[in-house]
């Protein structure tokens, strides 16, 4: 795994990060981002081809169109200095310490910056999870008071009024053991709602599905092999069943979220699921920057 120092002296001009990006974006020869067309031509400009078939007086194009960093005054060295920070940062890293690491520009473009990189995290390829897999909801955000167990500095005990829903977001998730996360916002925790969301990502072949006692997921029975603890009772486990892993989960994004960003609005909160589930999915990949670039 490189390091920053390592990231800086493999790129160390704008012509490299070029040369990585088409390499990335085109391993097969650079290929027209509209039409597919293979037969592009090089023009006196650097870095930039020109197709003929999808455009009558030639459709000109560089490595950047189509991707995140089309339309931006930043450097693509920048761009991948803050790839690599957030493809290494467990629990995220907030735009005002991207702007005080990369030294340059304002803290709204530190953040443009982050958010287009946590829309090229979105994985375009999507298997549904099997095995024994676990499906949670949970609750993401809301004021410090409303928090579970308080806010900083102690203020609120464990079940002295912390465990309120206002102002939070319900994300439901699901967690192949071993395996991959899938999650996403929802408006409600209906029995419609989590029905939906388990017949998108959880395959018919699975050999077990275990949940909580929330009565939501009492659709399972019947359908698929479900395993249920009850928590509300302090059941955590009963042999293969127990959601020990999609509970993990929740604390790194909880964590990230609170200790990290401090707030996040339910218009962006699907894009930081992007960023989390992506790092947790590639763990064991030993170049998750080079799958962000190729994926941008």
């Amino acid at each position: 795994m490189m390091t920053l120092t390592e990231l800086m002296e493999r790129f160390p001009t704008q012509d490299s990060c070029r040369e990585y990006l088409v390499e990335k974006r085109w391993p097969n020869g650079v290929r027209c981002p509209r039409c597919g067309n293979k037969r592009v031509y090089d023009i006196a400009r650097p870095w930039n081809w020109q197709c003929n078939k999808c455009a009558k007086t030639g459709y000109r194009f560089s490595p950047l169109v189509g991707t995140i960093f089309e339309n931006t005054n930043v450097g693509l060295r920048t761009w991948f200095q803050v790839i690599y920070l957030m493809c290494q940062s467990k629990k995220g890293i907030s735009a005002l310490q991207v702007q005080r690491i990369i030294g340059a520009g304002s803290y709204e473009t530190a953040w443009y910056m982050c958010h287009r990189i946590r829309a090229a995290m979105q994985s375009p390829e999507f298997k549904k999870l099997a095995g024994f897999v676990e499906v949670d909801e949970t609750y993401v955000g809301g004021k410090a008071h409303n928090r579970h167990g308080g806010g900083v500095g102690g203020g609120l005990k464990k079940h002295q009024g912390g465990r309120g829903m206002a102002g939070k977001v319900a994300v439901v998730g699901a967690i192949a053991r071993k395996g991959n996360v899938i999650c996403k916002v929802i408006e409600t925790t209906s029995n419609a709602t989590l029905d939906a969301f388990v017949r998108q990502a959880v395959s018919e072949k699975v050999k077990l599905v275990a949940t909580d006692e929330h009565a939501g997921y009492r659709f399972l029975d019947g359908k698929l092999p479900h395993g249920v603890v009850n928590h509300s009772h302090g059941e955590y486990v009963r042999g293969n069943v127990h959601t020990a892993n999609i509970d993990s989960f929740w604390s790194g994004l909880k964590r990230g979220v609170i200790g990290t960003f401090h707030k996040v609005s339910k218009k962006y909160l699907p894009l930081y699921l992007n960023e989390f589930s992506f790092r947790y999915n590639n763990r064991k990949d030993g170049d998750m920057f080079a799958l962000v670039v190729a994926g941008s």
